[in-house]
């Protein structure tokens, strides 16, 4: 069985579907660590995130549009600053109508997954604490890790600044850094390489590192804006 992790989809399937072709993934052996953020921007949440329902070893860590989407789920509310930031391409995904499925598999997200000193999360962490002893905003908003490790690699300083082996974050694409790739510093690796915005989804193997990615985004969706 091999492992992969999934940088933020943000409703781009057809994105995801190219990253799963070029690593050859297996929906019934392969394991899936998706860091968060299957919904906002591009038009297929839906399809999106049915896809992942279809991976039997799938960790689902929790991201902060997916837990706007949550909310709106459930509730019905829908913030300004939601519709914005690519709300209203989920709501139009789901024609207003989400499947109880996607419900529960959002609710049971999880906040963070460690495995074998091996941290997976959204956000990130605050890097001198336990996550156990954080909060939920920390993990799905948080970017203080991720600046750190990128002003030390910076300084050719990389050190280890936590305690785990390796850590994979989403939510900051990399893109804000003048890259189309995944980023590695100290121990981090950032791995949103700006599919909600103008850039390509990426996956990688963490055992072996190769990398696979989709095509730009926006050439998947040349009629949609996407979050621009």
């Amino acid at each position: 069985m091999r492992t992969f992790v999934l940088g933020d989809i943000h409703g781009a399937y057809k994105a995801m579907k190219q990253c799963f072709q070029k690593a050859g993934f297996d929906h019934e052996t392969d394991r899936l660590i998706f860091l968060g953020d299957v919904c906002d921007g591009w038009p297929e949440v839906y399809e999106a995130t049915n896809e992942l329902l279809k991976i039997k070893n799938l960790t689902y860590i929790i991201g902060n549009h997916d837990e706007w989407a949550l909310t709106w789920a459930k509730t019905g509310y829908a913030p300004e600053i939601w519709l914005t930031q690519g709300g209203v391409a989920t709501i139009e995904s789901y024609s207003r109508n989400v499947p109880s499925d996607h419900i529960r598999l959002l609710s049971q997200a999880k906040e963070y997954h460690i495995d074998e000193k091996k941290l997976f999360v959204h956000g990130g962490i605050k890097p001198f604490q336990e996550p156990e002893e954080q909060d939920r905003s920390v993990f799905l908003w948080d970017r203080e890790l991720v600046y750190l490790a990128l002003e030390k690699k910076e300084l050719n300083d990389e050190v280890q600044i936590t305690r785990f082996k390796e850590i994979y974050v989403g939510h900051t694409p990399t893109t804000n850094f003048g890259s189309g790739m995944p980023i590695h510093a100290c121990e981090v690796w950032l791995m949103d390489t700006g599919a909600g915005w103008t850039g390509r989804l990426s996956m990688i193997d963490i055992e072996s590192k190769e990398i696979f990615q989709s095509d730009p985004v926006p050439e998947l969706y040349p009629n949609h804006k996407g979050r621009l």
